[in-house]
C-alpha cells in the first residue's frame, strides 16, 4: 500500500538520550541507512527519501548533538567519532537492522566505516557520497582547519568557528555548485538554527578536534574494503574542496568493481543532483539484487 512509504518522524531512546530519526518506505523493501554529517542533519536526506520511497526502506537518524535529537554537554557525552558509531550501533540494533545498504555522507563515512568494518555481515552494499577514506582524499578545504586539529587553542579555533555561522554554512553548500539556485535555503537555516542552540558550537568544535582520530583507522577500513569488496556505489560533487575527486577515485584501489558517478557540484551533491542520483541507486540495487 502507498500508505505505507509515507515520511514517518520517530524517536528512539539510546543510552538515555533521545535519537531522532526520519522513515520512509515500506519495511518489506530493501532498506538504506542514510549517515550524514556536518553541518547538517537527516534533513540533508529528506528529497532523496521522497524519491526512493516506493522502492525502498530508508531510515535516517540524528547523532545526538545533530538536528532533533538531544545535545547533552560535553561533559555526558564524549563528541567522538567512536562515541557517535556506538551509538549508531546501538540504534541499528534497537532498530533490528539485521541487513541494509549503508549510505554514508561527510561524517557518516567514518562512523558507517567503523560499524562495516567491525561487522561487515550486516552489510549489503555500500553507497558513498562525499566521504573520505584516504590521505589522499583529504582537500585543501582542510587547511583552515589543520592547525586547529594539530593544536586546539582560542586562535586556531577561530576558522572554525566561522563555519558555524551563516557565511560558514554556505562555504559546504555553495562552494563549488554549477547552478545556485539549486540550494535550498530551508538546509541551510536549518543548519543554522541547530547551530544556534545553546552549547552546540562547542560540542561541533569538540567533534571536529576529534576528526585527526579518523586517520589511524583509514587502514583498517582499507583492509576491510579489500577483503570483503562491499558492493559499492560512489556519487560524488567532484568541485568539493573537502573530498574532491581524488578522494572518490581512491577508493578504486581497493574496491576495483565500485561504480563511479561524478557530478558537477560541490559537497552537497544531492542538492544539485538528487534525481540523478536516486536513478543511479535504483539501478545500482536492482544490479545487486539480481
Amino acid at each position: 500500500m502507498r500508505t505505507n512509504n509515507k515520511m514517518r518522524y520517530n524517536n528512539v531512546n539510546i543510552d538515555g538520550l533521545n535519537i531522532f530519526y526520519r522513515e520512509a518506505g515500506n519495511r518489506e523493501n530493501p532498506t538504506i541507512l542514510l549517515l550524514g554529517g556536518f553541518p547538517s542533519s537527516s534533513i540533508t536526506f529528506a528529497r532523496l527519501m521522497d524519491e526512493l520511497k516506493n522502492d525502498f526502506h530508508l531510515i535516517a537518524p540524528d547523532y545526538p548533538g545533530f538536528g532533533n535529537s538531544d545535545a547533552p554537554s560535553g561533559k555526558d557525552y564524549a563528541y567522538t567519532f567512536d562515541n557517535l558509531a556506538s551509538t549508531m550501533d546501538k540504534f541499528i540494533d534497537h532498530l533490528g537492522l539485521n541487513a541494509f545498504n549503508l549510505y554514508a555522507f561527510d561524517y557518516g563515512g567514518p562512523i558507517g566505516f567503523r560499524i562495516a568494518s567491525n561487522r561487515p555481515q550486516l552489510i549489503q552494499s555500500l553507497i558513498i557520497q562525499n566521504a573520505n577514506a584516504y590521505a589522499e582524499g583529504i582537500g585543501n578545504g582542510f587547511d583552515a582547519a589543520m592547525p586547529f586539529l594539530q593544536d586546539r587553542n582560542e586562535e586556531t579555533e577561530k576558522p572554525i568557528r566561522f563555519l558555524m555561522t551563516l557565511d560558514g554554512i554556505k562555504v559546504f553548500y555553495f562552494t563549488g555548485v554549477n547552478n545556485k539556485e539549486a540550494i535550498n535555503p530551508d538546509n541551510y537555516l536549518s543548519d543554522l538554527q541547530n547551530l544556534s542552540k545553546p552549547g552546540l558550537v562547542d560540542i561541533h568544535l569538540d567533534l571536529l578536534h576529534n576528526y585527526s582520530s579518523n586517520i589511524p583507522q583509514f587502514e583498517n577500513w582499507q583492509n576491510y574494503f579489500g577483503k570483503h569488496q562491499p558492493k559499492t556505489l560512489l556519487v560524488w560533487g567532484k568541485n568539493d574542496v573537502f573530498f574532491p575527486e581524488a578522494a572518490a577515485t581512491a577508493y578504486l584501489k581497493d574496491l576495483p568493481n565500485a561504480s563511479l558517478h561524478l557530478y558537477d557540484t560541490g559537497h552537497f551533491a544531492l542538492e544539485e543532483y538528487v534525481e540523478e542520483i536516486a536513478d543511479n541507486i535504483r539501478v545500482f540495487l536492482a544490479k545487486e539484487s539480481v
